[in-house]
């Protein structure tokens, strides 16, 4: 660990151990907004294939473009010869084993079990000189993350000695190379500390293990955010972070009110976060947010009021204007609520487009009256609808449903937050698209102030974004000519 502390030290970063969180990463210089603090490289990783992530994407770089199968083991895949050299010396070896699978077993790879394959892979090489190490890149660093095995509930545990046994089947090494205890521990290690590989604009590509910046740790108002640059994992300032002051990201959807944001973190993290933000808990304020963003509104539609249980527990009083709404009245709108956003859900799993918005529109009219305008529960349903209408190329109802999703987004995430920023993105590049220029501008510069400082302005994505806001200011400034010359 002296090692690593010395490597960090170059980055004006250091280690620190406290009681009451352990391993934590402090700066030992002032960080400015936009400032790469630390990035690195996976230690190892795998794309994902799952039921929201289908298709087939490159073992190296993740790009779904020109791919190739692996002629031997047909599990993995290519996008060019330059990323299977990239890629040999570790899947060399992870070839040979999984072309011994049969082919239903080779299907069912999981990327959890990949993952792990790729570990021990990777541990193997090391050991016998064929990949270098240093100070970032060694299984040391992997032996030192939490895995929280004591904390992990029964039914977990025998998941993780299966998915072990699966894992020493598939490399069919001896007995002194691996320890299926030591891959069930790993596998609660991966569950708290890989992190998924995104791209620029937040769709899940991957997964992966980064175990030094696994030592950051979490905060619901975090001072740092998380991004890719395709593997690169790089930690950006959001803000300006003094000397001496812990580094913070956010592991969770921040986007929820206190006791929801607490039981992700309890149930995927085994901790309580203790941030400024989740010390409010039971607070007025704390109790007012909540009920907005998770409970129910007035149903005097030209009251704006937010409800609390009242005191007898028979119903719900507003805390506005002070009327009273029945208990059974708003579970029965919660039920119908629960049964249409069921069935809008199934209609779009099996390709109902029409049918589904039909369903998600009933939906939303329901929550509009059961729920805060800036509820969790209506924005998730008009994002939903907002990414139906994008696939459907309906430009005019996907500007509707971004425009009315934003002011949630201005109120659940931090001023300097990638998704608000993004949103912003999506509903310039909509109102450019319809002829909204002067609308486009605006909303792409608030996008490229959030985004510069989260992704940086080097990478191709903004690279692309800065050169659609200048051609929409020329647009923009060339059409307010032509008016003042007409």
């Amino acid at each position: 660990m002296d090692e690593l502390q010395k490597a960090l030290n170059h980055k004006s970063l250091t280690i620190s151990t406290l009681p009451e969180k352990g391993r934590c990463l402090f700066t030992t210089r002032d960080f400015f907004p936009g400032e790469v603090i630390i990035s690195e490289n996976p230690y190892v990783c795998v794309p994902n294939k799952n039921k929201e992530s289908p298709e087939s994407k490159c073992e190296w770089c993740f790009s779904s473009n020109n791919l190739k199968k692996c002629s031997a083991c047909h599990v993995v895949w290519y996008c060019s010869s330059k990323c299977q050299k990239s890629d040999w010396k570790l899947h060399s070896l992870e070839c040979r084993a999984l072309s011994k699978l049969d082919k239903d077993r080779a299907k069912s790879l999981t990327s959890s079990i990949r993952l792990m394959v790729r570990l021990y892979i990777r541990r193997k090489l090391e050991n016998e000189k064929i990949l270098p190490t240093s100070a970032t890149e060694n299984y040391k660093n992997v032996e030192a993350l939490v895995s929280h095995m004591s904390e992990v509930e029964e039914k977990q545990l025998v998941l993780y000695a299966q998915m072990a046994n699966l894992v020493n089947l598939i490399l069919q090494w001896p007995e002194s190379e691996i320890n299926i205890k030591e891959i069930a521990e790993n596998f609660s290690k991966l569950a708290c500390n890989a992190h998924t590989i995104c791209d620029s604009e937040l769709r899940p590509l991957g997964t992966g293990l980064y175990p030094v910046i696994s030592i950051i740790n979490h905060s619901c108002l975090p001072n740092s955010v998380l991004v890719f640059e395709e593997r690169l994992a790089v930690v950006r300032a959001m803000q300006h972070i003094p000397k001496g002051t812990e580094v913070l990201i956010s592991y969770i959807e921040i986007a929820g009110s206190t006791p929801t944001r607490q039981k992700a973190l309890k149930e995927q993290y085994f901790f309580t976060c203790t941030c400024s933000h989740c010390m409010n808990l039971g607070q007025p304020d704390d109790i007012q947010e909540s009920a907005i963003l998770e409970g129910y509104r007035c149903k005097n539609s030209k009251c704006n009021g937010f409800l609390l249980r009242d005191s007898d527990n028979k119903g719900f009083v507003c805390q506005q204007c002070g009327l009273l709404q029945d208990k059974e009245e708003l579970k029965n709108i919660t039920n119908e609520v629960k049964l249409i956003s069921e069935k809008a859900s199934a209609l779009l799993s099996s390709g109902h487009k029409t049918e589904a918005i039909a369903a998600y529109k009933t939906t939303e009219e329901l929550q509009g009256k059961l729920y805060h305008p800036c509820s969790i529960h209506l924005m998730r349903t008009r994002e939903t609808l907002l990414k139906i209408f994008m696939e459907l190329q309906d430009w005019r109802a996907a500007l509707s449903y971004c425009r009315l999703t934003i002011p949630t987004y201005e109120k659940v995430y931090p001023r300097c937050h990638p998704l608000l920023g993004l949103q912003y993105y999506t509903c310039g590049k909509l109102e450019w698209l319809l002829g909204e220029t002067q609308a486009a501008v605006r909303s792409l510069t608030k996008a490229s102030d959030i985004l510069r400082i989260t992704h940086g302005t080097k990478t191709p994505f903004m690279i692309e974004l800065a050169s659609k806001l200048e051609e929409a200011h020329a647009e923009a400034s060339y059409m307010l000519r032509s008016q003042n010359e007409d």
